[in-house]
């Protein structure tokens, strides 16, 4: 069971969570800085419910809002002629 992936995009498992609380005795926000759970291309977008729950299951720690971790879409805006493989012409 503690090797469900939590953490897709960074590959975090319930295991390296588990195991990185024991080791270091930290906060929610510091397990997520320093396991990458939730801060990796989606931005926490599709896990962050999930690793929040967990936060809570291992640290007792409920979310909290003090210095928030913040869900933050990767997206930038793009031409379409970039997407062909023109160039833009500005």
């Amino acid at each position: 069971m503690d090797h469900i992936t939590i953490c897709r995009c960074e590959e975090v498992t319930l295991e390296d969570i588990k195991n990185t609380a024991k080791k270091y005795q930290c906060s929610a926000r510091e397990i997520k800085l320093r396991t990458r759970a939730g801060m990796g291309y989606c931005g926490g977008r599709t896990c962050r419910p999930a690793v929040d729950a967990v936060m809570e299951q291992v640290t007792g720690e409920k979310p909290g809002h003090d210095i928030p971790l913040k869900v933050q879409p990767p997206v930038r805006p793009v031409s379409l002629a970039t997407l062909r493989g023109m160039q833009d012409d500005k």
